[in-house]
């Protein structure tokens, strides 16, 4: 299955030595499919919203580099814009920077697991978002777990793609 972490980072000057606004998350899916399907979905970054409902657009806006704009069950669009810094088929390995709402990178990396894949996600940002880091000591695990609702709900996409059913 899925899981995922998320936890601040050490800084200083911020409350108890955590910055709020500041967030890593990883994490894996054990997937019932070929590595490659995988990485060939994942690198196919316009299609996310077929599978994935959370991610609500994406424009591309160069060969490299698109606006995407995705929600959780939090009634608040979150945009950013990625840019692809790596894109490696034969590593299966995604790297992207982020900017917009969230500044920061993630990257997707695909391996073989028993009977599929492996795919490991790991995303480090911070909150950019006025109302967001307004909302950052109450807010912070109501975002931590509406984030864990979007990965569970792109997994459940990407297994169901990858199965040949219908998409969201």
């Amino acid at each position: 299955m899925g899981r995922v972490a998320a936890w601040p980072s050490r800084s200083r000057g911020s409350l108890a030595g955590m910055d709020l606004n500041h967030y890593r998350f990883r994490s894996r899916w054990v997937l019932p499919a070929a590595p490659d399907a995988v990485y060939q979905v994942l690198e196919d970054v316009p299609g996310y919203p077929l599978w994935w409902r959370e991610v609500r657009e994406v424009v591309r806006t160069s060969e490299t580099e698109g606006l995407l704009r995705f929600r959780s069950l939090l009634p608040y669009d979150l945009r950013v814009t990625a840019r692809l810094r790596r894109q490696d088929p034969a590593a299966r390995l995604l790297e992207a920077a982020l900017d917009g709402d969230l500044v920061g990178s993630l990257v997707w990396r695909v391996g073989a697991a028993c009977g599929g894949a492996r795919v490991d996600f790991d995303q480090e940002v911070r909150v950019t978002s006025r109302t967001m880091r307004l909302l950052a000591v109450p807010g912070r695990p109501l975002f931590r777990a509406n984030h864990a609702l979007m990965m569970r709900s792109g997994r459940a996409g990407l297994v169901r793609l990858l199965a040949g059913a219908k998409p969201v």
